[in-house]
């Protein structure tokens, strides 16, 4: 065991990965399961060490996201034409904000993210027909512009923060690209995949991760991750939106009261 993941007590693994099962099955519908799973490491791991739990939630994330992502395509076929340079934008865009988070307090983002997030609820709510189904198809052009432009300022916010990111990516695709909201969260895993090994790679190499403590997760997260997909794919698009504006909302909340809480 690595000495960092022998600063967590055995009891409290088991914890995490109750957390990481119930966050890969918000994930794989919605997106969010950071939300669950960061908070939960921000108290497992040593004191002022918030990079190591950002970068042990990528290791556990990962597995989960790949489940999911494998379990959507076998029944909801993800364009790949969208999904391939979307995670190859995502890639970078991912590495790159991990990086900034070895070096700089996530709180800085803060402000931005809950304006985003405020955008994303409020456009969900008033749209109900919005994404569930399928709208008209769009030009290469825009097709390309969203994958490459979306892909890469997702990921770089996923790398440096995380939670919210595969509603984020969710809604983007709604937005600009007709997806229903089942065909998008199927897309949001594949690009998610993307991210999280970029960020584990980034951590893994500045030696932020617990990979003991990280793996366990993953293979909770991983269970989670295909129970959540098969219940959106069963009970379609409408399902995905209500949950998730239950999870932007929470997110909300728990950002504002962390923003509150730090002034």
């Amino acid at each position: 065991m690595l000495t960092g993941d022998a600063t967590v007590e055995w009891w409290m693994i088991i914890l995490l990965c109750l957390v990481a099962l119930v966050a890969g099955w918000v994930d794989a519908v919605s997106g969010g399961g950071g939300l669950l799973q960061v908070p939960a490491l921000l108290l497992a791991v040593p004191p002022g060490q918030p990079a190591t739990a950002l970068g042990t939630n990528k290791v556990s994330s990962v597995f989960g996201t790949f489940a999911a992502a494998v379990t959507y395509a076998r029944r909801e076929p993800p364009d790949l034409r969208t999904a391939l340079p979307m995670a190859l934008a995502a890639f970078g865009g991912a590495a790159a904000g991990a990086l900034v988070a070895l070096r700089l307090p996530v709180e800085v983002l803060r402000p931005v993210v809950l304006i985003a997030l405020a955008s994303v609820w409020v456009l969900i709510a008033v749209r109900p027909t919005w994404g569930v189904r399928e709208g008209d198809s769009v030009s290469r052009r825009r097709r390309m512009g969203t994958a490459i432009v979306g892909g890469a300022g997702i990921g770089f916010y996923d790398g440096m923060l995380g939670p919210g990111t595969g509603a984020f990516l969710i809604v983007l695709l709604v937005a600009a690209l007709g997806y229903s909201y089942l065909r998008a969260s199927g897309t949001a895993k594949i690009v998610n995949v993307g991210t999280n090994v970029a960020a584990i790679i980034i951590f893994g190499l500045g030696g932020s991760i617990l990979w003991v403590v990280g793996v366990a997760m993953g293979a909770a997260n991983v269970v989670g991750g295909v129970i959540g997909a098969r219940t959106a794919l069963s009970r379609g698009s409408e399902f995905v939106r209500v949950v998730l504006l239950i999870v932007v909302a929470v997110l909300l909340v728990t950002l504002t009261w962390d923003t509150w809480r730090t002034w």
